[in-house]
């Protein structure tokens, strides 16, 4: 198919995209082609942005639509989210059919709002590995519009729970693409950064990435930020290392933070942050001022560190919102990020597209000819028009294949 007339970052004139299989073969400029060039499969993006597919880097699909489920959070906080998945698990309502089921609805919400690739985090701190074998098969069930990558993460830990090295370890030959942990869950720091070394051992077993909940919790002390970006870069696998949340990072102080940051730096490392989801979590215990609980994403850019923004959790324990949709997600972590300034503005969809797509190993996810057809028609202009009005998909491609369509808005004035 073609794709005509279409606003595309870095070029200062509309374009047409034509894809051959499942790659952009050329990108043209627009005013050079004849008017009588017409083809029955071309779209006319009438000088709207053609963007990479939306790629979400870090969610929870298994925990996907459980919400109330043995019961309600009433207190909000994250750790009474962990007990209620941890009596979920045991009181006979982790069912595997029902796990995919739902992940099923979450996966196609996010598909509707732009998303073509997807890292879910599937615990695997449970025996009867009902969450996994779900998550493995819909993996496989959806590949045609959405790829899945699994991590095998400890909910409970490796050591805090029992045989959770060996649950993990199972996980990971069993098909888990990537490896997980959550060492500040661990029963002391000396457990947490051990678990750390073992999990980067466990990577490199299996020459696999690993992507890793850090410090998600209101504590200046919680520090495996550091550990990760050390054994990271003693290894050499600062690319293949995402470190997911780290909200510790928005107490430390600012001599702390400027003998980190340029550590974190010089590792490559990644980080995944969920801006929505921690501004609900954190923090509750304040009665004010009450801090934001989020990574300091502005500081992090600014120092060359790629950053996503994540949707983690859709109506579970943990979240009772979310709906897949990262312009959502994109909005709130710029605002509470301080990036509303016209140099982060226009690259914003960077958060949502090209970094994310680095966090999953995906190469060339710009639009360029010979790189993957995987992209968008948002009904907008420019990144900053995307976010300022949640710019609907109007058109979704998944390996050169449509996904889904939908009609701009139309409003009709009666005044």
């Amino acid at each position: 198919m073609r794709i005509t007339n279409a606003q595309v970052k870095n070029y200062a004139e509309l374009v047409d995209i034509t894809i051959e299989g499942e790659r952009i073969s050329t990108i043209t400029p627009s005013a050079l082609r004849p008017e009588e060039d017409r083809r029955a499969d071309d779209y006319d993006a009438a000088g709207r942005l053609v963007s990479p597919q939306f790629a979400e880097a870090h969610i929870h699909l298994d925990y996907a639509n459980t919400a109330g489920i043995p019961r309600e959070n009433s207190s909000g906080t994250l750790f009474e989210a962990i007990e209620i998945w941890a009596d979920r698990k045991t009181q006979g309502f982790h069912i595997k059919e029902d796990i995919k089921a739902k992940a099923l609805q979450a996966a196609r919400r996010a598909a509707e709002h732009g998303v073509g690739f997807i890292r879910t985090h599937v615990d695997v701190t449970d025996p009867t590995f009902a969450g996994f074998e779900a998550i493995a098969e819909l993996r496989d069930e959806v590949r045609e519009w959405c790829d899945i990558q699994i991590v095998a993460f400890p909910q409970n830990g490796i050591y805090a729970y029992e045989g959770g090295q060996k649950l993990i370890s199972d996980a990971m030959s069993a098909g888990a693409d990537v490896v997980g942990g959550i060492p500040h869950l661990e029963p002391t720091r000396d457990d947490g950064v051990e678990s750390v070394k073992w999990l980067f051992d466990l990577a490199e077993k299996h020459s696999a990435p690993i992507d890793i909940h850090t410090d998600e919790i209101d504590d200046p002390h919680s520090r495996f930020v550091e550990v990760l970006a050390a054994e990271a870069a003693k290894r050499d696998m600062g690319a293949q290392t995402v470190v997911s949340h780290s909200v510790a990072m928005a107490y430390y102080s600012p001599g702390y933070l400027a003998r980190l940051l340029p550590k974190l730096a010089a590792s490559k490392v990644r980080f995944a942050v969920c801006p929505n989801e921690n501004l609900h979590l954190q923090g509750l215990g304040f009665q004010g001022p009450v801090p934001r609980g989020v990574a300091p994403v502005k500081q992090l850019t600014e120092w060359g560190i790629p950053v996503s923004f994540c949707q983690d959790s859709l109506n579970d324990p943990f979240y009772p919102m979310g709906d897949g949709d990262l312009l959502r997600i994109l909005d709130s972590g710029l605002h509470v990020s301080h990036m509303l300034t016209a140099s982060h503005l226009k690259n914003a969809l960077s958060f949502i597209t090209t970094n994310p797509a680095g966090n999953l190993g995906l190469d060339n996810y710009d639009i360029a000819e010979n790189s993957p057809a995987n992209l968008l028609v948002l009904d907008a202009s420019s990144e900053k028009e995307a976010v300022q009005r949640k710019a609907s998909v109007l058109l979704s491609i998944h390996r050169g294949k449509k996904v889904l369509s939908r009609e701009p808005e139309q409003v009709d004035w009666n005044i």
